[in-house]
């Protein structure tokens, strides 16, 4: 195992971390890691863990394998030139603080003021919050990599992304405030330059 780490250590000098590790390096890091926690990864309990742990990291950060542009590529046209609002509330997620590698729970509000001549389908904006929510993450760039992405895709006359989440480096350690919760919004186009449609997505995300 030692053999395998140095290695894992020494290829990812030689090529400046941009190589990724083979699965049993990966397992071997969370070897690793159980046994700096003080356990044994030899233990009946334990011996599977380490291709658990790469199974269920590499599910919960599938993110970085997909590119939302491709999910925001098929619009529907016949929409009658609507224009007004489109309001996605309480798009559940689960993302990663990429300070601590822990979790941070909560649900996106996402609203676009199509063109008038396009809109995507609604599982489409859930799918770009999930893409990047499976990536490690702060919740500031999280909202603008939503806003962004909805913006530069479908080029609307504008964008509002807000998230409200709990992080777990909170809650789970360090000052330890269980319940608390962080608000984050972002705001593209007639979103960010009209207060009167940025009051009127919060009225509706507030009094839903």
């Amino acid at each position: 195992m030692d053999a395998v780490i140095k290695n894992l250590q020494s290829a990812a000098v030689k090529q400046n971390n941009t190589r990724r590790p083979t699965q049993e390096e990966a397992e071997a890091a969370v070897r690793t890691l159980l046994l700096w926690a003080g356990d044994d990864p030899e233990r009946e309990g334990l011996l599977d863990t380490p291709e658990r742990v790469v199974k269920a990291y590499k599910e919960l950060f599938s993110g970085y394998s997909q590119n939302p542009a491709d999910v925001l590529g098929r619009t529907f046209e016949e929409i009658a030139g609507y224009e007004d609002i489109v309001l996605i509330q309480d798009i559940p997620f689960f993302s990663h603080c990429e300070h601590h590698m822990v979790p941070i729970i909560g649900k996106a509000h996402v609203a676009y003021l199509p063109d008038g001549e396009k809109v995507v389908g609604l599982s489409k904006i859930a799918r770009v919050v999930d893409i990047y929510a499976h990536r490690l993450q702060t919740q500031e760039a999280m909202t603008a990599q939503i806003a962004n992405a909805i913006q530069d895709s479908l080029q609307p006359r504008g964008v509002a992304v807000m998230i409200e989440a709990e992080h777990m480096c909170m809650s789970m350690r360090g000052i330890r405030k269980s319940g608390s919760t962080t608000t984050t919004t972002t705001f593209t186009g007639a979103y960010k330059i009209d207060v009167n449609e940025q009051v009127r997505f919060m009225t509706l995300v507030k009094g839903r």
